[in-house]
């Protein structure tokens, strides 16, 4: 990797932790030139627009999700042990990984009703993310730990809602119980899933 690449990837990375803590809508050129130490001038030659900066900042994100959660994932046992991983890693990816929590959850909140690029970038992550858990509950089916006529979409569907109710109840609420609530969920979703 070149110099000028790492120092980009440096700056995204940066941007990926102010839009998990203030939302992309909140991340300005001027936000990250302060929090990087460079210059306004020197991201803008980088960036362009706010905009282009968002999607490169989102695109960022999915890197590093990548790393974080799929790859463990795809690293694990198939069947049921690679959907438990795959839950844990997002929680690792929500708790640790990003002050603010996940950056596709608070993107989807800012960007729900708003049509252009970046709702579309949104879309189409989400979109890959559903179709990953699925690809995920589905080998527990082939490998006879989840039953053979388990719906995949309302898994996924079930599951991305345990995930975001974490979210809410974590991040705003600051319920202390909402892990051991959302761990609690999984087992009930993994028992009620199972062959």
């Amino acid at each position: 990797m070149s110099k000028g690449q790492a120092t980009k990837e440096a700056i995204l990375d940066e941007a990926v932790g102010i839009a998990s803590r203030v939302g992309f809508n909140g991340l300005t050129i001027g936000q990250l030139a302060e929090s990087t130490g460079m210059s306004k001038s020197g991201l803008f030659a980088h960036f362009r627009s706010k905009e282009a900066l968002q999607l490169e900042t989102l695109e960022r994100g999915r890197e590093r999700f990548t790393d974080l959660v799929i790859r463990p994932t795809l690293s694990a046992p198939r069947g049921v042990e690679r959907v438990r991983t795959l839950f844990e890693s997002w929680l690792t990816w929500e708790t640790a990984a990003l002050e603010g929590g996940c950056v596709f959850v608070a993107g989807s909140v800012e960007y729900d009703d708003q049509p252009g690029p970046m709702r579309d970038a949104l879309v189409r992550n989400q979109q890959d993310w559903a179709d990953f858990i699925a690809t995920v509950a589905g080998t527990a089916v082939s490998e006879g730990h989840f039953r053979a006529d388990l719906d995949l979409q309302q898994f996924t569907f079930t599951l991305q809602g345990l995930m975001y109710a974490y979210h809410h109840s974590a991040r705003l609420l600051r319920d202390p119980r909402a892990l051991d609530l959302t761990r609690a969920a999984l087992e009930q979703l993994l028992e009620a899933s199972a062959a």
